[in-house]
């Protein structure tokens, strides 16, 4: 895994994005899976490999716009919630579309159940006029960034 630094305004925030980064491994250790990946696949494989969802995250203007491919998810089953001003958690609940109690399955790759993904965001948003859509499988979340408050200097009397 290839840690990015980015500005940061105290080292509270960058522990913040750390915490979330680990709760998302031990999210996938708990699940069963593999935190390395075996030799010739790739990082970004990771996300398919364990059956999560894909996520593109941009700027653009005063706006974080965040996109996330969720196949199979009605849009009933999805929630979005933000964990701190830098970090957005999608989750949702994937069900089959029938009960298959005879097994005889050569091959399954397609998981039902719950997903869930903190992303980090590159700048501090709020959630005050957020909006989110979710067309054929695709949700599309905008968030406003918000300035950060400047630290005040408070004189001693």
């Amino acid at each position: 895994m290839a840690w990015r630094r980015y500005p940061r305004d105290s080292i509270w925030q960058e522990m913040e994005d750390m915490q979330a980064e680990l709760d998302h491994m031990f999210h996938l250790a708990s699940a069963g899976n593999r935190l390395l990946p075996a030799a010739g696949r790739s990082d970004r494989m990771l996300p398919a490999i364990y059956g999560e969802f894909r996520v593109d995250v941009r700027e653009h203007g005063d706006e974080i716009i965040v996109v996330a491919d969720l196949p199979g998810v009605d849009k009933e089953a999805v929630a979005l919630q933000l964990l701190n001003p830098r970090t957005l958690e999608i989750s949702c609940e994937r069900t089959d579309e029938k009960e298959e109690t005879s097994g005889g399955f050569y091959m399954r790759e397609r998981r039902s159940g719950s997903m869930s993904r903190a992303v980090i965001l590159p700048a501090d948003v709020t959630e005050n006029n957020a909006k989110a859509s979710f067309r054929n499988g695709v949700l599309e979340v905008t968030l406003k960034k918000t300035i950060p408050v400047k630290k005040s200097r408070i004189e001693i009397e």
